[in-house]
């Protein structure tokens, strides 16, 4: 009896162990046709350097604007777009918001994400300005810059962090640019 349990123990360790060892994915792990590269672009964080405008409206639409900084970075026009949405209700309760009304139906209208990038580098120019007309309650924001973006006219944008993370190239240089100043 004595042999037969361990002979049963060591039949249920070696199928264990074999299990263990088997390199085969699972039917449910095969990705075949998945963007794995998509997963791993950069994403910006807005906790990160978590920013309060002292213009409340304004705070209600900044976070919007810096998701639809990092889909520009990850290259995403259907998560631009998105964000483009959001931006224009809030935009809604701003004072004169008719730039960024149209700006942001330019861009929640393209298929391109080159026309979504130029459409961003002026509504950058417009938040940048309202930034530092608010000024922050809390936190920091850097207006970064790319000398490169537009054809090599340049263009900004704001961002909580002082890592570059460039929305106007992505991946393909995404470490270009530099900060340009800090509104505090």
């Amino acid at each position: 009896m004595k042999t037969i349990t361990s002979l049963a123990i060591t039949i249920a360790a070696t199928t264990l162990l074999s299990a263990c060892g088997n390199t085969q994915k699972p039917a449910e792990e095969s990705h075949e046709g998945h963007d794995h590269a998509k997963e791993a672009k950069t994403e910006v964080n807005a906790e990160k350097g978590k920013v309060s405008l002292k213009d409340d409206k304004l705070n209600a639409v900044y976070p919007h604007y810096i998701h639809l900084t990092t889909a520009l970075t990850n290259g995403d026009v259907a998560e631009a777009k998105v964000a483009a949405q959001a931006i224009e209700l809030g935009a809604k309760e701003l004072s004169n918001p008719a730039s960024l009304l149209a700006l942001t139906a330019k861009i929640g209208d393209a298929t391109d994400i080159e026309v979504q990038r130029v459409a961003f580098a002026s509504l950058s120019d417009d938040f940048i300005q309202r930034a530092k007309v608010s000024g922050v309650a809390g936190g920091e924001i850097y207006v970064e810059y790319c000398p490169m973006a537009l054809n090599d006219k340049g263009a900004s944008w704001l961002s909580n962090q002082k890592d570059i993370k460039n929305p106007y190239y992505g991946e393909s240089m995404l470490t270009c640019g530099e900060i340009k100043e800090t509104i505090k």
